[in-house]
């Protein structure tokens, strides 16, 4: 098994790895790079990706023109305030209400505007507490030389793909938009649960 597969095993189940006993030097690790990441500012660039068989599904590669930064969200629901006028309980619209984006999503964009001459390839679950979500986003400059002339990146030197990142171009932009692998967009709506089921019979 190569590395990359070890390091696609070790993050299955991470959260529940770490809790057993025989996984003691994986814990420690963990809490020193939770700890760092706690005292670090909300979006920084790093050295090096942590998840190096996701950054390389996302076109990484160790060379000039590619950044890795680590970025830190808010987890939970949207923080309403509770209404002061008198309605039933139900129609108080204060808990379970969410955003039509993603916490991944506010997190590459947060990401864009922090690094506005770099374009977005995606991003990854890196760690998660009671509190926060850490993601590591793949950034590349489309003016960089080295960028221009790698057959397998060149593609986003193309002035279309500017901004690909607000127009839910990136991997999670396009799971939330709803497109599968193949680019389409209708399944959610053609056909229908109810017409499928009724084409069965």
């Amino acid at each position: 098994m190569g590395y990359y597969k070890y390091v696609a095993e070790t993050y299955k189940g991470i959260k529940q790895k770490i809790k057993k006993p025989e996984n003691k030097e994986l814990r420690d690790l963990v809490i020193k790079r939770k700890q760092e990441y706690r005292k670090s500012p909300s979006v920084v660039r790093v050295e090096k990706p942590t998840r190096i068989d996701k950054a390389r599904q996302y076109g990484y590669k160790a060379k000039q023109g590619l950044v890795i930064a680590r970025v830190r969200v808010r987890r939970g629901s949207m923080r309403k305030s509770r209404p002061n006028k008198g309605r039933k309980p139900k129609r108080m619209g204060v808990n379970k209400i969410t955003p039509n984006k993603s916490i991944q999503r506010m997190g590459e964009e947060r990401t864009q505007r922090r690094f506005m001459n770099l374009e977005i390839l995606g991003s990854y679950w890196i760690w998660e507490d009671g509190q926060y979500k850490w993601f590591e986003v793949v950034l590349v400059d489309p003016t960089h030389s080295s960028i221009e002339n790698d057959k397998d990146l060149n593609w986003i030197c193309d002035p279309q793909h500017k901004n690909r990142v607000f127009r839910g171009l990136t991997p999670a932009g396009k799971k939330g938009r709803g497109l599968n692998n193949k680019g389409k967009g209708a399944e959610k709506i053609r056909p229908s649960i109810r017409a499928k089921g009724r084409r069965a019979k």
